[in-house]
């Protein structure tokens, strides 16, 4: 096989996150009958980044690196490039092209809106005036992938009929659910549904779920539904394969510009890494 498909997950310390990151390369591989797809994880998980590259490099004249992450922050700007840098050196004979991440793009929305549907089914469909949605996503101290997630809370907002859609994070910024349900509240909305910004299971989606529940002790007078996370919803399918197909093309630079960012040369000079606050 000339050309290999390096699926590249976040990872989780829940195992059942990497097992759905198994099961939905295993899908994709249908869906590309021929394609050689090898999956590796950048944390918590037994197969690494370097290992993954190793594994694909072998026997292949090209390896394409996908990010199956959805925001832009360090994983995606410093630590991949990294990794592929270092496998380049490791592989001189091999050619390492890195697609786009997955990102803010309005092909996800369906997705999400077919999130908040489920969920407002869920509350037997009450008046999208008296519902507020809350997108939640993990959180980073990048303020562009903040700014994306963002945009995503925007676009949800445009399409629907709720009087508030606002964003939320898990952890390293802010705001948090707790506060943003309790404007909500004192808004006026007598229903909240949370949507997670998600694209699989694993230990923040437990925590989320548990959020919620508290919500419900604490807003008896408020009823509280939680969306399924993005999961193996066709959308990602049909992004992935068009990150895919454009890494893949002759205009498309083996390098990403954040290869030559100002600020991994700082980094690398200065031997200063990305760092897991999780």
């Amino acid at each position: 096989m000339d050309n290999t498909t390096l699926l590249v997950g976040h990872g989780s310390r829940e195992p059942s996150g990497n097992a759905e990151i198994a099961r939905f390369a295993a899908e994709w591989r249908k869906r590309r009958a021929g394609d050689r797809i090898e999956v590796c994880f950048i944390e918590f998980a037994d197969l690494l980044l370097d290992e993954g590259l190793d594994r694909a490099a072998a026997g292949s004249k090209r390896v394409t690196v996908v990010p199956l992450i959805l925001g832009a922050a360090g994983h995606v700007k410093m630590e991949i490039p990294d990794h592929v840098a270092q496998a380049r050196r490791r592989h001189p004979e091999v050619e390492f092209r890195i697609a786009h991440h997955l990102g803010a793009d309005a092909q996800l929305l369906p997705a999400l809106q077919r999130s908040l549907k489920g969920a407002m089914q869920r509350l037997d469909m009450p008046d999208p005036a008296c519902t507020g949605v809350v997108l939640l996503a993990r959180g980073s101290s990048d303020m562009a992938a903040n700014g994306e997630v963002a945009k995503m809370a925007r676009w949800l907002f445009e399409a629907g009929d709720h009087p508030w859609v606002d964003l939320a994070f898990t952890g390293i910024t802010f705001p948090r659910l707790e506060s943003v349900v309790l404007r909500q509240v004192a808004c006026g909305m007598t229903q909240v549904v949370v949507v997670p910004y998600y694209l699989f299971t694993g230990v923040l989606i437990e925590r989320i779920r548990r959020q919620v529940a508290r919500l419900h002790t604490q807003y008896p007078q408020v009823a509280f539904a939680l969306g399924d996370y993005i999961g193996f919803d066709d959308a990602v399918y049909a992004l992935l394969t068009q990150r895919l197909e454009a890494a893949e093309g002759d205009d498309h630079p083996a390098m990403l510009e954040c290869d030559g960012c100002k600020y991994r040369l700082f980094a690398e000079e200065h031997g200063i890494g990305h760092h897991h606050h999780h």
